[in-house]
């Protein structure tokens, strides 16, 4: 184990580094030396933002996203689209010149992890005879969905785009999928469905061109087991959850504050203390993640929903300004809206008492070994899928209903919030079922449990 030097691979999303710096610091914490590559400007911001800083743990590029980004600054184009695009054409002779940079200066990598919507990371580590695992940061439900669609020998469009929204996918032992419920991007009408199916189906098919594939996964056994392990030909490891403060001790999270990837702007807000000045379990946490931008209609329904509660609130609005602020006309009694703050010391603050969610799986990870319910505001991509998990699978939360131009408005905001926070049965069983949840994770988590003996025989490759 000391000789081994894993790379990982991770795009420059909030949602994509904080996994994967997790995953660094447990694979240091075994005694291995760690290289993070992301790109140029997601460095920039988490240098910017007080990078974590471990013995074994370097950090580099793999792609200078800053340099693509002025050369087509002034082209009107699918700025998305195109930095896959240029991630596609440009990576793999960077990644590969990376690789042999490491090995010329004495340090050669002896395994790639690479992250979610790089698969062609897994052909440079092939090319280069270096093994490779695909991290894979949504939930295991997900990645069967994906696989339904997309493995080689029954998959439903593993050749061709031809579906509709009647499409539905039956996985074993779970509840029917409809087209409502799967990851959004798999829709022909989404707006990423040209760019992002091929680069899915190229993960698929990367997969089953290794005969020793291998994907770890963020999650653990109690939680996805029936639906991971029916998928033949793929060695899985759940290793989750995996985030910020994933210390656990005597069944309760204890939040590691010296280490953590931020990418945003952090608050100056006291919000800690103001969460310290308030009832168990009374506040109401609303966060919508580091990409969702909520329109002005949006924010003023969920205001209503809050104001109307008649319970005090911690709010996330990302880059907020001091006069929104003021037009919001917010005092500490009644909520805080704050730009940024560690979610995971919040969730897991004896104050909170749910969390106004759109339900990524990072986010819903997060409140599951917090214990805390959740009310699911799903906007795109997986965030549906992991709705559903929760309202039917899990019964940790419940899903706010979208009026006809799919906004979700006050009165179904706050008809959720009285359940959640309430003492009628449904909320009850909701909260009971959030703890038993925060058990199981803490029991995988901890040494000895499912997820720890994972990550044991994961090193072993």
């Amino acid at each position: 184990m000391n000789a081994k030097h894993f790379l990982l691979v991770s795009l420059p999303t909030q949602s994509h580094i904080n996994p994967s710096l997790q995953l660094a610091k447990i694979l240091t914490d075994h005694g291995a030396q760690v290289s993070l590559a992301t790109t140029t400007s997601a460095l920039r911001r988490l240098n910017n933002n007080t990078l974590p800083t471990i013995d074994g743990l370097f950090y580099t590029t793999f792609f200078d996203d800053e340099q693509i980004s002025n050369e087509s600054k002034d082209v009107k184009t699918n700025v998305v689209a195109d930095a896959f695009s240029a991630l596609k054409r440009l990576g793999p002779q960077k990644l590969s010149k990376l690789l042999q940079n490491l090995s010329e200066n004495g340090s050669p990598v002896s395994f790639i992890v690479y992250s979610l919507l790089l698969p062609w990371v897994a052909e440079v580590a092939r090319e280069m005879h270096i093994p490779s695992a695909f991290l894979f940061i949504q939930s295991a439900i997900s990645f069967a969905i994906i696989h339904r669609f997309f493995n080689s020998y029954d998959g439903l469009h593993a050749n061709n785009d031809n579906f509709g929204h009647d499409v539905s996918i039956k996985l074993p032992k779970l509840p029917l999928f409809t087209a409502h419920d799967i990851p959004s991007f798999l829709l022909p009408d989404n707006e990423y469905h040209s760019f992002m199916v091929p680069i899915y189906r190229e993960h698929i098919q990367t997969l089953e061109k290794d005969p020793n594939s291998c994907v770890l996964v963020n999650t653990f056994d109690a939680l996805e087991k029936d639906v991971m392990y029916s998928i033949p030909g793929i060695k899985f490891f759940p290793v989750g959850p995996l985030f910020s403060s994933s210390i656990f001790n005597k069944n309760e999270l204890n939040i590691d504050k010296s280490f953590g990837g931020n990418m945003a702007r952090c608050s100056t807000d006291n919000y800690l203390n103001w969460l310290d000045s308030k009832q168990d379990r009374s506040v109401i946490y609303v966060s919508f993640g580091s990409i969702i931008v909520l329109k002005e209609s949006q924010k003023e329904e969920i205001l209503q929903a809050l104001r109307e509660s008649k319970r005090p609130f911690l709010w996330v609005i990302r880059d907020i300004k001091d006069e929104e602020r003021e037009k919001y006309c917010i005092s500490e009694e009644i909520g805080l809206i704050v730009p940024w703050c560690s979610q995971v010391e919040v969730l897991s603050h004896r104050a909170t008492g749910c969390f106004v969610s759109h339900c990524g799986w990072n986010s819903t990870l997060e409140s599951i070994a917090s214990g805390v319910p959740v009310v699911g505001c799903p906007t795109f991509s997986e965030q549906n899928t992991n709705v559903k998990m929760i309202e039917e699978l899990f019964g940790n939360g419940i899903s706010v209903n979208k009026n006809e131009e799919g906004v979700f408005v006050k009165q179904e905001i706050k008809k959720c919030l009285n359940i959640v926070m309430g003492s009628e049965e449904k909320g009850n069983v909701i909260k009971e079922n959030a703890m038993k949840l925060k058990s199981l994770a803490v029991e995988a988590a901890e040494e000895g449990g499912s997820s720890h003996k994972n990550l044991l025989s994961f090193f072993k490759m």
